[in-house]
């Protein structure tokens, strides 16, 4: 989508009412593979403020928008920042971000969002991050850090140059870190059990890789409910099968069209003219459900629940399992 430069804060665009431009005015690597965004009003105009925690939906320059959690401070108002890491096996979201991306352009963004709230009432908070699921992380302990609040983090990488932001944490949360480098070998994992086998009065924020939120998960099934939160980076394509070509039958209009193996079903429907709502693009909002009237999905999301899986689909991520799906579109 190409955006106005002069364009004010909050200005709509044809079609994306709720994306406006933000200038890049810096990028850093900040960990092998791993770069840091730094975005600013074109004007330099104060951003609207959000909350610990929140993420912005990016158009990336190759068209397609992700999801990118902010990890600077909520109290600056002059830029938003975010970090991307460069996944190769990814859908290009990240490659598009970490090659195409230079400081002094403009990218188009959505308003913050947040589904990963900072309990206001805590009396300590405990966070466990994994790789890239420090940024979430970092926003929230820059808050705590400046509010005088009990917080410790547990982070866990691979090795020191994966480890994003690594002379900061040391720097500005001096004895509330601990940093674990496995080295890809599962059995120097680090070992969460002391920190949730006796449940506290914390509420314990956990973002990372599958295998890590579902090890915290497990540990801290006896702590009260609600918590124990989660955010989750979207969809891990590898666990799914390898993508295959299908068509998909539009019920209304009568239309066929054919889904590639290199495409989505949302990326097939916009080439044929046809505009879906959507936003995430990673199947993590539900704003691109779709009624699906017939055939089996292989469903990609993180939104559905098993009793929408039957008649509802997200065409951002999800596939065919039949040769064939019937849409309500």
């Amino acid at each position: 989508m190409s955006v106005n430069p002069s364009a004010p804060m909050g200005a709509l665009s044809a079609g994306e009412p709720d994306f406006f431009p933000l200038k890049v005015a810096r990028k850093k690597e900040v960990a092998q593979g791993i770069y840091l965004f730094e975005l600013r009003h074109p004007d330099g105009a104060p951003l609207p403020a959000f909350t610990p925690g929140s993420h912005l939906t990016v158009e990336v320059p190759n068209g397609v928008r992700r999801n990118y959690s902010l990890c600077s401070d909520p109290a600056d108002n002059a830029a938003w920042q975010i970090a991307v890491k460069r996944d190769e096996r990814g859908r290009g979201g990240s490659v598009s971000m970490a090659d195409d991306v230079q400081a002094g352009q403009l990218l188009s963004v959505s308003a913050p969002r947040n589904n990963f709230e900072l309990a206001s009432h805590a009396a300590e908070s405990i966070f466990v991050a994994g790789g890239i699921g420090i940024t979430p992380v970092l926003s929230m302990m820059r808050h705590l850090q400046r509010t005088n609040a009990d917080f410790k983090l547990y982070y866990c990488t691979r090795d020191a140059g994966s480890t994003a932001f690594i002379t900061e944490l040391q720097s500005e949360f001096a004895g509330k870190v601990q940093i674990h480098h496995d080295n890809g070998d599962i059995d120097q994992a680090l070992d969460l059990w002391p920190v949730f086998e006796k449940p506290t009065a914390a509420h314990v924020y956990c973002c990372g890789p599958k295998g890590l939120m579902d090890s915290v998960e497990d540990m801290s099934g006896h702590w009260p409910s609600g918590s124990v939160h989660f955010e989750s980076f979207g969809v891990d394509a590898t666990v799914y099968a390898e993508n295959t070509p299908f068509t998909v039958r539009l019920q209304k209009s009568g239309k066929t069209v054919e889904v590639s193996a290199e495409q989505t079903i949302l990326e097939a429907l916009r080439a044929t003219g046809l505009r879906v709502a959507s936003s995430c693009e990673s199947g993590t909002c539900g704003t691109c459900k779709t009624r699906l009237l017939a055939g089996e999905a292989e469903h990609r999301d993180m939104v559905l629940t098993d009793e929408e899986k039957s008649d509802h689909i997200m065409v951002c991520v999800s596939r065919a399992k039949s040769p064939e799906l019937v849409l309500d579109l």
